[in-house]
């Protein structure tokens, strides 16, 4: 059995800087004043920050046609909601 990874959920980016060649992206949460709290930090090689923005723009894509679909779907079967789930690989 695989080891699970650990989960980190974020509401959006608080800072990101570039030094020595590597990307540090700081990840935050809403706290419960409603501000930004940092909840960690992706690290990863200048060099790789390219192919990762295009996978994320691309599922950004993917996500926005589910949701259109889904939302025609609704509309012609008059479907009280829409999926609240896609899985993409």
């Amino acid at each position: 059995m695989a080891d699970r990874l650990p989960v980190l959920f974020c509401d959006g980016i608080i800072e990101a800087n570039v030094t020595h060649g590597v990307v540090r992206i700081t990840l935050g949460q809403v706290g419960g004043d409603g501000k930004p709290v940092p909840c960690g930090q992706l690290i990863l090689p200048l060099t790789q920050l390219p192919g990762t923005a295009t996978a994320v723009a691309n599922l950004v894509k993917q996500v926005q046609e589910k949701i259109k679909e889904a939302a025609e779907k609704t509309q012609a079967t008059n479907a009280s909601s829409a999926p609240s789930a896609f899985k993409f690989s």
